[in-house]
């Protein structure tokens, strides 16, 4: 399963950020600009605190994009990428409970957002392949709302007193555990299950790709919360 599963969790910070660029340029500052407009969102809170450097990046390239005259969505495309793998570090270091409820509320919003089309859901879980999405336009505020927390309880507790340090047993648990899943997927969609490893062959099957990818996924949720926790990190080690 490892790797090329694409888990491609969209991120909401950069959405917002890349949101907010077409409006309020009154202030004297691109900086106060930016904490303005992003100072209510918990992410946003936790990256000044953990990772200046970061955050002094992503302002840096979102004046560059801005004044180059780029689009929201080419603005939402090169931010989301960078922000997800910071996400991504931080969620080796999450507790258990932090690192489930993250992928649960990734699954909810992919969910809502094929609700709208499978061609969004799709290009909400793969913005690299045919553009993304903007799922503060798309989807229900109050669960954009509790995303941006849990994102922001996962950041955080991965620098808390109960930080997690993965192990090669936990490594070794993830990919036994993964295994019956992905041969019982295997067994159900054939060649298709080639989907979750190459999502580029998936379009033009958008819908069968989503369904793959969250039916992964309920699967992994199913197991106790800590073999859950382990294949999440496992799963997301390389992005």
């Amino acid at each position: 399963m490892k790797k090329g599963v694409g888990i491609a969790i969209a991120v909401a910070l950069g959405v917002a950020a890349a949101s907010w660029i077409y409006h309020d340029r009154q202030q004297p500052s691109f900086e106060q600009q930016l904490d303005t407009a992003l100072g209510s969102m918990p992410v946003w809170q936790v990256i000044k605190e953990q990772d200046p450097a970061f955050r002094k990046k992503i302002q840096d390239e979102t004046a560059a994009m801005q004044k180059a005259g780029k689009s929201e969505q080419e603005i939402i495309d090169a931010l989301q990428p960078q922000i997800l793998r910071l996400q991504m570090t931080r969620l080796q270091n999450a507790p258990d409970a932090n690192v489930v409820e993250y992928m649960k509320l990734n699954m909810e919003q992919t969910a809502a957002m094929q609700k709208v089309s499978d061609d969004s859901c799709f290009r909400f879980l793969y913005p690299e392949i045919k553009g993304g999405v903007n799922p503060m336009r798309l989807l229900d505020k109050g669960l954009m709302e509790r995303r941006l927390q849990a994102d922001a309880e996962m950041m955080r507790a991965a620098f808390g007193p109960n930080k997690h340090t993965v192990t090669p047993a936990e490594v070794k648990r993830a990919e036994n555990d993964v295994l019956p899943i992905m041969q019982k997927l295997d067994d159900k969609y054939g060649d298709d299950i080639e989907l979750l490893r190459n999502p580029r062959l998936a379009v033009g099957k958008e819908k069968l790709s989503c369904n793959l990818v969250q039916e992964l996924w309920s699967n992994v949720l199913e197991l106790p919360e800590e073999n859950a926790a382990g294949v999440i990190r496992y799963a997301v080690s390389d992005l």
